[in-house]
């Protein structure tokens, strides 16, 4: 299990549910440079709950150590309570000891055997021990024991499914929605499963609810279905706006994705139409930014992130024009470069690494306005340090005097 790839942790205080990590997207039909970004689903691999074991720094594992004393104490004291057997299990469950927290929590269970929540505990350590038909045994009984538990029926649907039951797992999925709509992640795994299924225009839908509710991989293979016209009408500026949303949580998949497409635009390998087609992709992508902020009038004369940094608006301005830099505006990307070299007031200080990074990637992939910008903070050191060597190799292909000259200009004002 690979707790670096999932850092979302159950924590069976609270009764939280596992994260899964699963990939159904359909092969890219864009073979060509730039990394993978979408793959078939793996045939046991793709909808699996599998909770993941919390990760500590050394004072919240000792802290986490001391707490399991306590709770120690306590079932000592008394050793006839089923709850605090159950809080000793969660204690030994987030120091990492799967078996001894089965084993409190079976006592516990013993002790109070209609005690569903107890039964839903039991059962999710059971799905970190990967023992899934223990599992489905303890959870079917927490169903049966409260049907109204959305949690049960969503831990229980990740089960059937590992137990190679999908048309179960879908209906556990729909009665966990039943009883609390509001639950994203029981959307996107729903939407998994439909995908799997073939019933691609309802996984869509679903996909969509749960992209809208957060969840960062819906967003990403939301943005792969529209890419691929998967269960919804292809629109390559909408993949763009959704992988950007999955990009704010960190997703790496969306990032790669992102880049291909921006290679594709950039590319002189590619034909015309599939340039032109990135390129219209990311303009449309930057048109619907500016819907966010209804109060604003569009222009073509300057990016939303400028306009937003005339009045002030701290909140969103240089994040706008991040996104906007990252969808290859020229103009977005020149105002980062004001601002990187003279800071914002007291709200941004100069050489900011976000700024920097976004030329740094966009100037990767051949953005010719970024790779400019990027030459001259090489060459006058500018929050890095002076490399006249990195700055000529950024403009490498360029006339030899438009070359001296951009090393030799002075920054913006």
């Amino acid at each position: 299990m690979d707790r670096r790839r999932l850092p979302v942790i159950i924590l069976l205080v609270t009764l939280e549910l596992p994260a899964l990590s699963p990939s159904f997207a359909q092969p890219s039909d864009d073979a060509g440079p730039g990394p993978a970004i979408e793959s078939p689903p793996p045939p046991a691999e793709a909808v699996r709950s599998e909770p993941r074991l919390p990760e500590f720094t050394p004072s919240e594992r000792e802290d986490a150590v001391m707490v399991l004393g306590e709770l120690r104490g306590s079932v000592r004291v008394a050793p006839e309570s089923a709850a605090d057997r159950l809080k000793l299990a969660q204690g030994l469950y987030r120091i990492g000891d799967l078996d001894a927290a089965i084993e409190e929590c079976r006592v516990a269970v013993r002790l109070q055997p209609d005690d569903a929540k107890a039964h839903l505990q039991l059962g999710v350590i059971l799905m970190a021990k990967q023992d899934w038909r223990a599992a489905a045994s303890v959870l079917k009984e927490a169903v049966r024991l409260d049907p109204g538990q959305a949690h049960a029926h969503y831990s229980l649907a990740g089960v059937q499914y590992s137990l190679g039951n999908v048309k179960a797992a879908i209906q556990s999925y729909r009665q966990s929605l039943e009883l609390q709509p509001h639950f994203p992640d029981a959307r996107y795994r729903l939407a998994l499963l439909l995908k799997l299924t073939s019933r691609d225009r309802e996984a869509a839908q679903f996909m969509e609810e749960a992209a809208v509710g957060g969840v960062p991989q819906a967003q990403f293979f939301l943005g792969n279905a529209y890419k691929n016209g998967q269960g919804i009408d292809k629109n390559l500026g909408q993949a763009i706006f959704w992988w950007t949303r999955a990009v704010e949580f960190g997703h790496q998949p969306a990032a790669d994705a992102l880049s291909k497409v921006r290679r594709q635009a950039l590319s002189s390998d590619r034909t015309d139409r599939r340039r032109q087609e990135a390129l219209d992709a990311f303009q449309a992508y930057r048109e619907k930014l500016w819907d966010q902020f209804p109060d604003y009038s569009r222009t073509d004369e300057e990016p939303l992130g400028a306009r937003l940094l005339k009045d002030n608006r701290a909140d969103y301005a240089v994040s706008t024009l991040l996104k906007e830099g990252y969808a290859l505006s020229e103009p977005a990307q020149a105002e980062l470069a004001r601002l990187y070299e003279s800071g914002w007031d007291q709200r941004l200080a100069p050489y900011d690494k976000k700024i920097l990074a976004c030329f740094e990637t966009t100037a990767a992939e051949g953005f010719l306005p970024a790779r400019k910008i990027l030459a001259r903070i090489h060459a006058r050191g500018l929050g890095l340090p002076p490399d006249l060597h990195k700055a000529k190799a950024l403009l490498k292909g360029l006339p030899k005097q438009e070359i001296g000259s951009l090393l030799d200009e002075p920054g913006p004002q």
